[in-house]
């Protein structure tokens, strides 16, 4: 391991960067790590992972505003090899120049902050995906930033031409007929406005449209699902607003009598074409998959029934169940009603669900998720689950006692394999060793344990989001 001590962080403070949220402190190179199993040789390329990783902890900043991290996983021909570094947004540059922590996070900057220090408070911190024949580094208030797919260093924000501009969503959704990517926003005229945006763009990193429409009030809007016909907005009570924050009450608030606001839109059609659906108050930070039946669009989702956010004048909300759980919705396009339908599909507490993305938009058979077993109530995940759909049968691995697991990554076998025949990745943290390894399954096999652990020399802290680029 090749550590860089250029880049030292001071040590974590408050209860949430405590354990496996405390930041890492050194940029690092590992190679020839040690392997347990076999690793298959058939996966060659790389797992990317970004999340919230402060370059100067704050006892006052909110875990979320982390400076983003890159970790790359890259295996090649039964090997595996290690590599972290920070995004360097303008942010990041500015706490480096100065020493010491700068902003307060959600764009805020400290008082005592130099009048120079620039209003950019963005931390590309929730997601890494690879577009366009680029690799990117996203959070929801800002624009991509582009990354070297090697040294992982950080490179310019991407406009897209000039086309596309405001906050982009670090939940794209992909065509994978055409190759092209889907984007939205929120607050996209400004901040905690209603407003939104809608975009896409081409499989060869061509912006194709932009548009900004209102939705029914301003919420934070963390994620978006599409079909092959349609894209859906969650507009969920979870709400912004611009003089809660100046007056020192909360920026955004759990307002359950305001509903649960859908938005339905052709891909192809003008976004004043947007039909919104209603149902009872919840809330979905993630959504596994969408697809049509006729009329019918169904969309899975890990679903609350309310967020861990306060009421708007700063009261604990009331209590309920706060653990989110697969749910689907149901709209009927062609019904005479502006309702859709709830249904649970599993009991199990989990989070960051995936599928096989060679079937996003379309109707599907397998899903994975991060799970937690009852009891867990320090908000990780020591599960992994895979769902059948054809079969209705959840299986899981379960972590030992301690240890935590990252969101599930699936990667097909070959392009042209069945619909979950591949791997499942996956980053665990050993908390009895204070490391982290990566775990490689059979798909769709998870419960007769990993077929290869890699071992890490390093701690990889709690993250958000990843994807896998082949070689």
């Amino acid at each position: 391991m090749t550590p860089r001590n250029d880049t030292m962080s001071r040590p974590a403070a408050g209860a949430r960067l405590a354990g496996n949220f405390a930041p890492v402190a050194v940029e690092c190179d590992a190679d020839h790590l040690r392997v347990t199993g076999r690793l298959p040789r058939e996966l060659n390329g790389t797992l990317y992972r970004n999340g919230p990783n402060p370059r100067f902890p704050a006892a006052d900043a909110h875990w979320f505003v982390g400076d983003g991290m890159i970790h790359a996983f890259t295996l090649e021909d039964g090997r595996a090899r290690y590599r972290n570094r920070w995004v360097r947004t303008p942010k990041w540059r500015a706490e480096d120049a100065a020493g010491r922590s700068l902003f307060r996070g959600f764009g805020q900057l400290r008082p005592d902050a130099a009048p120079g220090a620039g209003a950019d408070g963005g931390v590309a911190n929730t997601n890494v995906l690879r577009h366009g024949g680029r690799l990117l580094a996203l959070e929801e208030g800002h624009l991509p930033i582009e990354i070297d797919p090697v040294t992982l260093a950080t490179g310019a924000y991407q406009d897209y031409a000039g086309r596309v501009s405001g906050p982009v969503t670090a939940h794209p959704r992909f065509d994978p007929v055409t190759g092209e990517m889907l984007i939205f926003g929120y607050h996209a005229c400004g901040r905690f406005s209603a407003t939104m945006s809608y975009g896409s763009i081409a499989a060869d990193g061509q912006a194709l449209r932009f548009d900004r429409f209102e939705a029914p009030f301003p919420s934070m809007v963390h994620d978006f699902v599409a079909t092959d016909r349609h894209v859906l907005f969650p507009v969920l009570p979870l709400t912004g607003s611009l003089e809660r924050a100046r007056g020192g009450r909360p920026p955004y608030a759990w307002e359950p009598d305001l509903g649960s606001h859908v938005g339905i839109l052709r891909r192809d059609a003008p976004v004043g074409d947007i039909r919104w659906f209603r149902g009872e108050a919840c809330y979905v930070f993630h959504l596994m998959n969408a697809w049509e039946d006729g009329s019918r669009i169904m969309a899975d989702v890990m679903q609350l029934e309310a967020p861990p956010f306060p009421r708007p004048d700063g009261s604990p909300a009331a209590t309920g169940d706060r653990r989110a759980r697969l749910c689907r919705w149901t709209f009927d396009l062609d019904g005479d009603s502006d309702r859709f339908e709830r249904r649970y599909l599993d009991d199990l507490d989990g989070e960051f669900p995936r599928i096989d993305e060679r079937r996003s938009g379309l109707a599907y058979r397998h899903g994975w998720y991060a799970a937690a077993r009852p009891g867990i109530l320090d908000g990780t995940y020591d599960d992994i689950a895979h769902m059948d759909f054809a079969t209705g049968r959840r299986t899981t691995f379960m972590l030992p006692e301690g240890d935590a697991t990252s969101e599930p990554v699936f990667v097909p076998r070959a392009t042209d394999a069945d619909e979950g025949d591949g791997w499942l990745l996956a980053v665990a943290w050993r908390a009895a060793e204070g490391r982290s390894d990566l775990l490689v399954f059979e798909a769709t096999a998870i419960d007769r344990g990993p077929v290869a652990t890699v071992e890490l020399p390093v701690r990889v802290p709690f993250g958000l989001h990843g994807n896998w680029v082949p070689a």
